[in-house]
């Protein structure tokens, strides 16, 4: 399969092609570039609008006095609900620390106490205080400044940005050989073109716009894992999306990026309320309000139900140095008429975070040869059914590391790309009606009810084809593909477990112990397989 363009006009190669600009892609490519290895890296908008700048929560390390890589573990694999592959958490943990400090090393700078060491502070899920922030709540702009400083002051990498990834180019044996691009500017990379290279790596981020308000930037339209997808990659855990609990509600007429209400604002002392001006989450878990993410929010959205009202409130009004601890959101309230300092926030569940994606080893290699995944687009088994807080931007630093230290080893030969199989491609106008009926079917509560019924819309949609090759036809074809995916997982899983909770089996079981995993021939037909966790 293969989505529809026209015909490259413009060819580039590299040894490795690495696409997406967050903490994954910058990683992988300074790390390549340590090994001599030329990078091409690719970026559908400027290098610097990836979804990493927006991250306000920090980075976890197992750094402070007393805190061991085994108890940051023990914390993962609670978050996991049982799904995490012990084997990836061992070695996010164990190689998290060295990462940070290489991190550190390359420019970047993390807070400190009054001590001159290195602040670390507590969020949801997290038994100590093992995370590091940088400008109280700016931890992912300065992440991706510091990274951004290497790589452009590298000339062994070349980037190519407002630039879609569309589809992998395959040898003849079936390994991924390079990459059709599409590139909107002037000049001659205007337009479609294709990349070569020896290996591609894909970094591209979330899938948030599936979903109608989420807290991911407008690029997140999943176009790696999509990419990946129909380039007959095995996904799994796709039905675990992560619902941010703390966004700033606005109203029901705002869709797309939301602004973020970083759950390190409860680590200072918020609380969350119901409008009977109940604290709702005292009782409802050992950590109340710094429970994990997927507790979180399912009780949020349950008072929601109950109040009828769409969001809770958020009274961080005792934090007494609430302007500077949080700087961004602090800007984000006061943009949207409210003083944090004075008066509550209201806040409901948005999309956020995908635990699953593309099914990868502890090297970021895919089912298919040649073919790399890395950050969030990839489905490591580190975060199972839901992801620990700030383990995110430690994901990206670590499997980055070992991607490229991997390839330096056994790089392939340069294939030769043939021609794909059918064509795809979707009207741009189902991204709303997607969008709309993901929310409300396939969202933080499911049933069978309603993933059905979205399934019959996605279904429907899906005949809505288009002959007009553009951007924005192609990343609603890209939403549509991940957005069937998630909904068969999560028919599939007839139990509540981690960021999949369904109302018609309120309960996890064992015999659920087990990640789905899928793929697409090339005829358009899925396949899906229960695999056990190792």
């Amino acid at each position: 399969m293969r989505l529809l363009t026209g015909k490259p006009g413009w060819s580039t190669s590299a040894d490795v092609i690495v696409i997406g600009s967050g903490v994954a892609g910058l990683t992988t490519a300074l790390n390549l570039r340590s090994y001599g290895l030329s990078v091409l890296l690719v970026t559908k908008a400027r290098i610097d609008e990836g979804s990493t700048k927006w991250a306000q929560g920090g980075i976890a390390a197992a750094l402070g006095p007393g805190d061991t890589p085994d108890q940051h573990k023990k914390d993962t694999l609670a978050a996991g609900a049982g799904l995490c592959d012990i084997k990836a958490v061992d070695v996010l943990v164990s190689e998290g620390p060295e990462a940070v400090r290489k991190l550190i090393a390359q420019g970047a700078v993390f807070d400190k106490s009054e001590t001159g060491e290195i602040a670390l502070t507590r969020e949801g899920g997290h038994l100590r205080n093992r995370i590091l922030h940088a400008g109280g709540d700016a931890t992912g702009a300065e992440v991706s400044r510091a990274l951004l400083a290497a790589v452009r002051g590298d000339t062994g990498i070349e980037i190519i940005e407002h630039a879609l990834a569309i589809d992998a180019l395959k040898s003849i044996s079936g390994e991924v050989c390079g990459v059709t691009l599409h590139v909107i500017g002037a000049g001659s990379r205007d337009g479609v073109g294709r990349a070569l290279a020896k290996a591609v790596v894909v970094a591209t981020g979330g899938l948030g716009q599936v979903y109608s308000q989420t807290t991911n930037p407008a690029v997140s339209t999943g176009d790696g894992v999509a990419l990946a997808l129909r380039a007959g990659a095995k996904v799994a855990d796709v039905e675990f999306v992560q619902f941010h609990p703390t966004v700033l509600w606005r109203d029901l007429a705002n869709r797309g990026q939301q602004p973020l209400i970083s759950e390190a604002v409860r680590g200072e002392g918020a609380v969350l309320l119901n409008n009977k001006n109940e604290q709702f989450m005292v009782g409802k878990h050992p950590q109340a309000d710094l429970a994990p993410r997927d507790v979180v929010a399912i009780e949020i959205f349950n008072q929601m139900q109950i109040s009828g009202q769409p969001y809770v409130w958020l009274d961080a009004t005792n934090i007494s140095d609430f302007t500077n601890r949080f700087p961004t959101i602090y800007a984000s309230c006061i943009a949207n008429g409210i003083d944090p300092t004075k008066e509550r926030i209201p806040v409901a569940p948005a999309s956020h975070y995908a635990s699953g994606g593309v099914l990868v080893d502890l090297d970021g290699q895919s089912s298919v040869p040649g073919l790399y995944i890395c950050g969030e687009s990839a489905c490591t088994g580190a975060h199972g059914a839901n992801r620990l807080a700030s383990n995110s931007l430690l994901e990206g630093l670590v499997f980055g590391a070992r991607i490229a230290a991997k390839l330096a080893k056994e790089l392939p030969k340069q294939g030769e790309p043939v021609e794909a199989g059918n064509s795809v491609l979707l009207d741009p106008k189902i991204l709303l009606p997607l969008q709309i009926s993901m929310s409300e079917g396939a969202g933080v509560l499911r049933s069978q009810t309603s993933l059905k019924k979205t399934r019959q819309t996605l279904q429907e949609l899906s005949k809505l084809t288009s002959t007009e090759p553009r951007i924005e036809a192609w990343e609603a074809s890209n939403l549509h593909l991940l957005a069937t995916a998630i909904v068969k997982s999560a028919l599939t899983r007839t139990e509540s477990r981690g960021s999949h909770r369904r109302s018609d089996y309120p309960q996890s079981s064992d015999q659920w112990l087990s990640r789905i995993v899928q793929q697409v021939d090339a005829d358009g037909n899925w396949k899906s397989d229960v695999e056990a966790i190792k």
